[in-house]
């Protein structure tokens, strides 16, 4: 089956992410699986990054193969103007080394949230000194290059934490200007979730909608009717819906979110992988 070709891929996507650098408004360029770029006055912060073929390298003589969809939009090596990514935990189209060590080495002055739990993980697999990663816990707020960036805690399952109680599993509220966007990372709902979230002020939610089932053999995420539920209860003015269209072996049509958002008046924006959503469509 041939790849989905991203909306805006290499040069075509470089090109708009440097024309939309000034000006007041908030953009978010979906890069695929949970991968989001938030550009915000000139600075920029990158959730979650997975931009290489690591994974169908890794399972491609197993039992459960993991099929690339879509090609990648951008090599990393090429965004040399990330001052701040994150990882909400250690799967590796979450941590992904292929992608990370390249976007290291373009960016000196990058800095790196990992949940306080998986330090040592991520410092191991990245090759780098731990200090040098920013811990993140239930509540720790990071402030850098015009981001204030909130941990909160994600059930990819359950809520999983170390023996000193961290999350292993986490989401990010980040906020810039007058703009706050919630990335979840890998998660279910977990009780006391939709209160804690709609006490933040969330603008924009960044949701999984591939669901779970059994037979994938992977840890499980929202499915897109509670995506759009989520959001609506977080008081979220537009919901982004990700985690679909990588592997052809943990996805889901975005259909069934957008009927749910139609249905329930939730505001809320499809992209294509390269795909750009800005401020300005709230007006």
């Amino acid at each position: 089956m041939p790849l989905i070709v991203p909306e805006q891929q290499d040069d075509a996507l470089l090109a708009d992410i440097a024309a939309r650098r000034d000006g007041d408004h908030l953009d978010i360029w979906w890069l695929g699986q949970s991968g989001f770029l938030l550009q915000w006055q000139e600075r920029h912060l990158l959730f979650d990054p997975y931009l290489s073929d690591s994974l169908t390298v890794k399972y491609a003589a197993t039992d459960k193969p993991h099929v690339r969809m879509t090609e990648i939009c951008v090599a990393p090596g090429r965004l040399d103007f990330v001052d701040l990514a994150t990882s909400t935990h250690n799967h590796t189209d979450h941590l992904d080394a292929a992608t990370l060590l390249p976007l290291m080495a373009v960016n000196p002055a990058l800095q790196l949230l990992v949940p306080e739990a998986n330090r040592a993980f991520a410092a191991e697999r990245l090759d780098c000194d731990p200090d040098w990663l920013a811990g993140m816990e239930d509540g720790k707020v990071h402030d850098y290059a015009g981001f204030a960036v909130e941990g909160v805690p994600a059930a990819h399952e359950a809520l999983e934490t170390d023996a000193a109680g961290r999350h292993k599993f986490m989401g990010y509220v980040a906020r810039c200007g007058e703009w706050t966007v919630y990335h979840s990372g890998d998660t279910m709902l977990y009780e006391g979730m939709e209160v804690r979230l709609a006490g933040m002020g969330v603008d924009i939610a960044l949701l999984p909608i591939n669901g779970r089932a059994a037979a994938r053999r992977v840890a499980g995420n929202l499915w897109g009717d509670e995506a759009a539920r989520l959001a609506r209860a977080i008081g979220a003015r537009a919901v982004i819906p990700c985690h679909y269209e990588m592997f052809e072996f943990n996805t889901a049509s975005p259909q069934a979110f957008v009927d749910e958002c139609r249905k329930i008046g939730q505001g809320h924006r499809v992209l294509r992988c390269g795909g750009r959503w800005s401020s300005e469509e709230l007006g």
